[in-house]
């Protein structure tokens, strides 16, 4: 059935080319003397050829199809339409013959059905066979056409609408080298946060044990039960600030069983929702952890949650993250926490983005690339 739609869709792409490309012949040869005052329409016509075959905004330059700041004579856009005028008239000569074929095609089962003589020729097993095989081939042949033309089509207009290739690079460039200062400010801001947890709450915990066990040694025995009690708060807190460095049940338990676990720890009643058909590259399974046990901490601390629903499926070649609770909202994605969240996740080249209205729900969605 895919199958079947993806054909009907390269067949309508390749049809419309077929009737646009005369079109925009006698558009260019009209505008030919007066090209910069229809830069406009050439623009429009580019944009149109490359929303019926179906291309990705993103691999298009947008300088070519929109109007620049300074203005511009739409040249790109002409030189596009000039370019795949005879590539849209090869498509109106593959379907014409196919037409052709199906009509000839039509004829014979006809004259068959009736057994009538198709061009002299009576019924007979072997010219069934003969046109049969013929037809196939001819039809298959015709078929290959219909996407050869779709397919260079699309290349022509990602080659000559697409942004230059040493452009290209110099934005990748800037992307790899922004996404690299997102890391290294993401590293620096967790190792505070560790050196503050260690700092405020351990190791305040470690002096008062420390003190009350000297105590109990100069004749205070009964204090020792509250040195074990401090202890054991002490373990706790330990094992939290060890989980937030990285979750070592992760690597051996993997995604469920870890997001089960931050679901124990919480005060606030959490489902998990883990659909996953094989565990995720080791990267991504530890930045949907994190970014689960971020959103989570956060609804316990800050947002007032009665619930919190987490979910992670796999959408195509990503691994889709989304955490929900119905806390007071208002929470924003440059926060401490949320724009560290948000680094790691576009370290991997993936999305980040967060819905909090005031009033709630506050909604976490990341997408995370396994490929």
């Amino acid at each position: 059935m895919r199958f079947a739609a993806e054909g009907a869709r390269v067949l309508g792409a390749v049809v419309l080319g077929a009737l646009t490309a005369p079109v925009e012949a006698v558009f260019l040869l009209v505008t030919l003397p007066f090209a910069g005052g229809t830069a406009g329409a050439a623009r429009w016509l580019a944009r149109w050829e490359a929303r019926r075959l179906l291309l990705d905004p993103a691999v298009l330059d947008r300088a070519s199809l929109d109007p620049p700041a300074g203005g511009g004579d739409g040249s790109r856009a002409r030189l596009f339409l000039a370019a795949r005028v005879p590539l849209g008239l090869l498509g109106a000569l593959v379907l014409v013959l196919l037409v052709f074929g199906a009509w000839q095609a039509g004829r014979l089962v006809w004259a068959w059905v009736l057994d009538e003589a198709y061009d002299g020729m009576s019924r007979s097993v072997p010219l069934g066979l003969y046109t049969f095989t013929l037809g196939g081939v001819l039809l298959f042949l015709a078929l290959t056409g219909l996407a050869g033309v779709h397919v260079l089509e699309r290349r022509l207009a990602v080659r000559m609408l697409g942004p230059d290739r040493t452009e290209a690079l110099e934005r990748r460039i800037v992307q790899l080298s922004e996404s690299r200062a997102g890391i290294v400010a993401a590293v620096d801001s967790e190792r505070r946060r560790i050196e503050r947890d260690l700092h405020d709450g351990l190791q305040q915990r470690l002096v008062a044990l420390s003190m009350l066990i000297g105590r109990a040694r100069r004749g205070h025995p009964a204090l020792m039960d509250q040195a074990h009690v401090e202890a054991q708060q002490a373990l706790g807190e330990l094992r939290e600030v060890a989980w937030r460095v990285y979750p070592s049940g992760l690597d051996a338990l993997g995604l469920d069983e870890a997001l089960a676990g931050v679901a124990e720890r919480s005060e606030v009643p959490v489902t998990v929702a883990c659909d996953l058909p094989g565990r995720p590259p080791p990267a991504v399974e530890t930045a949907a952890y994190f970014v689960v046990s971020e959103a989570v901490t956060n609804a316990n601390k800050h947002a007032g949650a009665g619930r919190v629903e987490v979910a992670v499926r796999m959408e195509g070649a990503a691994l889709v993250v989304s955490v929900r609770d119905d806390g007071v909202g208002g929470a924003g994605a440059s926060g401490g926490g949320l724009s560290g969240l948000r680094r790691r996740v576009a370290a991997l080249d993936g999305g980040f983005a967060v819905d909090s209205p005031p009033g709630g729900p506050t909604v976490i969605r990341a997408e995370l690339p396994c490929g």
